[in-house]
């Protein structure tokens, strides 16, 4: 019982920890949007506008899910794909020190999607048991 209390303590810890530094990322690009000429990097070729919304979607929208513990593991997914674009697309030519950062928070996201929000989630609260 004591070591199902921990896991899902440490999943909520992780949880608001990436959930709400993503959120630094993703607040300063909603200005950004609004701007008359959208500059961003385009790595799907949908046009830096859609791209910079994809971004706003997975780093403001989706992690406010994840915080909140709401459809969690398919909040991550957004997110990893942001994670990988930033490291190997839009930082490809940079110094790893550089594509650390969106990979630690790959692999955060990743261990998320594998584990869940834990108890302490709405999912957790509000659905399906589900042992981790």
């Amino acid at each position: 019982m004591r070591r199902s209390f921990e896991k899902n303590l440490v999943l909520l810890i992780i949880r608001l920890g990436a959930g709400g530094m993503m959120l630094t990322h993703g607040i300063p690009k909603i200005e950004r949007i609004m701007a008359d000429e959208v500059k961003f990097a385009d790595p799907f070729g949908l046009g830096p506008t859609v791209s910079l919304g994809l971004a706003i979607f997975a780093e403001v929208i989706c992690s406010v899910l994840i915080m909140v513990g709401f459809k969690v593991r398919l909040a991550t997914i957004p997110l990893m794909i942001t994670m990988l674009t930033a490291a190997f697309y839009a930082h490809i030519d940079d110094p790893f020190g550089r594509k650390e950062l969106p990979l630690l928070y790959f692999l955060t996201f990743l261990g998320l999607l594998v584990f869940g929000g834990g108890k302490f989630s709405i999912d957790g609260l509000t659905g399906k048991k589900r042992r981790i």
